[in-house]
């Protein structure tokens, strides 16, 4: 059998039968008109990236499977078929993205190379496709992708700053939310039974921690057990701004010997280029309208499924207001954060398809925040914040009230996600969208 019909063979058997069509699948369709021959598409572990990929592509190299990786290594020049093919993991062999840079110097058609991974090179400027090769980022499945409720409500609209109206109902509430937090939205991993799922959460992070930080080391962990409680402790600051400090004050909690910051800055680095962390930068306008402004992170795990499973929590602790085995100094409870975290994961997925950018606001003293700001290329925002309850009343949105006087028209509208059933506006202007019916 001609070895290339082998691997179309295989294809047909790793393509999902039931697939479904992510957000990310529209900006693909885009850049393929538009004429890229080579995306990158580039996020966590099980987003679902290959399955996104296998759906446009009739031959597929799998490159962390060692024989095909082999085969690779030793003629790289076969990845061009002449038709839409997947590089999947291509950082387990980065020749292959010199193969495809000289692929598309030489006239690939549009849509010929996709290239999917989980790990970004530490140094960027080693494998550069500057003009050549497009980068994407998935994330994990957003509610509307998981078929909890239809949305009524698009930011892109409300990005217009047109005010569109504003209505909607939905039966999700704060039970199903709070399921859907521990459930996760990486595809194959909510699709389980509780207890696999469950499992299988365990086994993502003992992954991360066994066998893809070291491989992004380059050696072994020589102390795994303080990784896992840095990582642990990291989940608990989840939707803070908590220092990378008390972070690591919080993982060694006891120990007389603090380990240096020389010692923990490569758990935060490495984490981050494996997209396990999924830190929201610090607004900071350039047209200065707001002075002291902290430029602080937001943390924020890939899923909020992984800082409950990291912490013990399952639905009932949660609902019961348990606030995990690490204790991290936060205003409102861990489930709130939780929630924003969930929110936000669905924010980011719909602003990039939007080309906007999603930051967060916080004043030096921490007078006012605002949970999440996308921001336009023309540098005018939408601000959301996000509240765990069904209703709003005029001291929720005190904050987005106070943004309003201080930007003006470079306010385009303000939201307020609740677990509420209803969307609406308020008579002053600020819409309030239940996260179920906000879509891109």
């Amino acid at each position: 059998m001609p070895e290339m019909v082998a691997f179309n063979l295989v294809l047909d058997t790793i393509r999902a039968t039931d697939y479904q069509r992510r957000t990310l699948d529209g900006e693909l369709d885009e850049m393929v008109s538009g004429g890229a021959a080579a995306i990158a598409i580039e996020g966590a572990k099980a987003v679902g990236k290959s399955a996104t990929a296998l759906e446009r592509v009739d031959t597929a190299f799998l490159l962390e499977e060692p024989v095909t990786r082999q085969l690779v290594e030793a003629d790289p020049g076969r990845i061009v078929t002449g038709g839409p093919v997947l590089i999947d993991e291509w950082h387990h062999l980065p020749a292959t993205w010199d193969v495809v840079r000289r692929a598309i110097d030489a006239g690939a058609a549009p849509g010929q190379f996709l290239l999917t991974g989980s790990a970004s090179a530490l140094n960027p400027g080693t494998h550069s496709g500057a003009g050549r090769i497009v980068t994407v980022r998935m994330r994990p499945m957003t509610l509307c992708e998981r078929g909890v409720g239809t949305p009524s409500v698009s930011l892109a609209a409300l990005l217009t700053g047109e005010r569109p109206p504003i209505n909607g109902d939905t039966d999700v509430g704060l039970e199903q939310y709070v399921d859907e937090i521990v459930r996760s939205g990486f595809p194959a991993v909510r699709a389980a039974s509780d207890r696999l799922r469950r499992a299988q959460l365990r086994g993502y992070v003992d992954r991360v921690i066994d066998r893809d930080f070291p491989d992004m080391m380059g050696r072994r962990v020589r102390n795994s057990a303080a990784l896992r409680r840095w990582l642990r402790a990291y989940a608990a600051a989840t939707a803070t701004v908590t220092s990378y400090e008390r972070i690591r004050d919080a993982a060694t909690s006891g120990e007389g010997d603090k380990p240096a910051k020389t010692t923990t800055q490569p758990y935060r680095d490495i984490l981050e280029a494996l997209y396990v962390l999924d830190p929201v930068a610090a607004w900071l306008p350039t047209n200065n309208h707001i002075n002291e402004l902290a430029s602080a992170p937001k943390h924020h795990l890939a899923d909020p499924a992984l800082a409950a499973s990291l912490l013990g929590l399952g639905v009932g602790a949660l609902l019961q207001g348990d606030q995990g085995s690490v204790s991290i100094p936060r205003d409102g409870t861990f489930l709130g954060a939780l929630f924003e975290s969930l929110v936000t994961l669905s924010v980011r997925v719909f602003a990039q398809a939007a080309e906007a950018a999603v930051g967060h606001l916080r004043t030096h003293r921490g007078d006012h925040e605002i949970d999440l700001i996308v921001e336009r290329d023309d540098r005018k925002i939408v601000a959301v914040e996000t509240k765990l309850s069904a209703t709003v009343d005029d001291d929720d949105i005190t904050h987005l009230r106070w943004l309003r006087e201080e930007l003006r028209d470079d306010l385009l509208d303000a939201v307020v996600v609740t677990t509420g059933p209803h969307a609406y506006r308020r008579p002053d202007g600020i819409a309030v969208v239940p996260a179920a019916l906000l879509g891109p």
